[in-house]
């Protein structure tokens, strides 16, 4: 193993991040994982991400439903019932306790859903009531299966809007440091922003002030409960999961990130269009750059990347922060790793997404630095 000294590892500088001193600028990527059962986080999460928390570093939730209409998969959390901010006490605690900073990402999946997870056997909700084309499920095991959904109107739209302003709150009560809104993925949001899915007529679609105006009263709402330096955002404006793309990438994304500004908020957490995802692999001549001169705040990537680009990333000042999701499932001390150079674990993707609370979760081993 080559040890340097962090001076020499740009991933491993210090940042200010707002308020929040963070050691090193290695961010644990949301994830959802399955393991959180009747959508109440679980005990078994307590050591899941503490085993991930360092002194100083920055952790996300796995996506964290805001009301019973946001959820689209089995055993995924939810903050919207005093039951389950009351579980997630303990997990915030735990990652507290080793010194790290932990932010709850508030999530509403929109069409990505079926009659099972809604409410009396509702259709899900969308900006549209075009239903998703087929595609795979989340496990990658088999084409899934996602209902026609119904067309929001804006009396349902200002109900979402509340709804993640009292999720947000939850969330501050639970202990969490803040709040990122996934905008990005094909979920609620991202459907709103881009024009291959949004086909309204009224002020919530056509052109990218109104396609953009939903996430940004999202913005407006959090921010009236818990602060703007308590809230980040997820976005992917190249990417087409979901079935879920925009004719002109360039544009939203950096439409988006300058309208961001005027709220203030502390980051903005982009997929870059190099985006590789267990089904396909993107790639783009676009990237971020123009992205990260528009937005006045901190700028996390994310998108598969390694020890060496992510430092590229930093060093080159493209990024203030990178997150890492499935190399930090799979090594839970990732930054000591990437501190010695250590050779990784490799992740099994076969238990991404089962409900074991050890296996493939819990389970990965630490490097003996003995």
């Amino acid at each position: 193993m080559e040890e340097k000294n962090s001076i020499d590892i740009p991933l491993l500088t210090p940042y200010m991040m707002g308020n929040f001193d963070l050691s090193h600028r290695i961010v644990m990527a949301p994830m959802t994982r399955l393991r959180s059962y009747d959508f109440i986080a679980q005990q078994h999460a307590i050591l899941y991400y503490s085993q991930r928390t360092t002194k100083g570093g920055f952790l996300i939730s796995e996506a964290s439903g805001i009301s019973n209409t946001a959820q689209g998969y089995p055993h995924t959390p939810g903050i919207w019932t005093r039951e389950q901010t009351e579980a997630w006490k303990p997990i915030v605690k735990a990652v507290h306790e080793k010194e790290g900073i932990f932010f709850c990402q508030l999530w509403h999946a929109g069409r990505v859903s079926n009659y099972s997870y809604q409410p009396n056997g509702n259709p899900p909700v969308s900006c549209t009531d075009k239903p998703i084309q087929i595609e795979h499920d989340i496990g990658g095991s088999g084409d899934a299966v996602f209902s026609p959904p119904h067309r929001m109107t804006v009396q349902e739209i200002y109900q979402v809007i509340n709804d993640f302003r009292m999720a947000a709150k939850n969330a501050i009560e639970a202990g969490f440091d803040g709040v990122e809104i996934h905008a990005a993925n094909g979920y609620l949001l991202d459907q709103f922003l881009k024009d291959q899915v949004n086909d309204r007529t009224d002020e919530y679609g056509g052109n990218l002030e109104n396609r953009c105006r939903f996430p940004l009263e999202i913005i407006e709402a959090i921010i009236s409960e818990i602060g703007s330096k308590r809230v980040g955002i997820r976005l992917s404006p190249y990417a087409n999961y979901n079935d879920c793309g925009d004719s002109n990438p360039d544009a939203l994304g950096l439409y988006i990130a300058e309208a961001l500004n005027k709220y203030n908020i502390l980051y903005c957490h982009v997929i870059e269009p190099r985006m590789i995802t267990q089904f396909e692999k993107q790639e783009s001549k676009s990237c971020l750059l123009p992205m990260r001169k528009a937005f006045h705040g901190t700028f996390i990537v994310a998108g598969g990347y390694n020890r060496d680009d992510g430092n590229e990333v930093i060093m080159r000042g493209e990024a203030d922060l990178v997150a890492f999701g499935r190399l930090f499932l799979a090594n839970p001390d990732l930054p000591k790793r990437f501190e010695v150079n250590s050779v990784l674990n490799k992740y099994d993707r076969s238990t991404f997404y089962t409900h074991d609370p050890v296996v493939g979760y819990t389970d990965y081993p630490f490097l003996d630095v003995n």
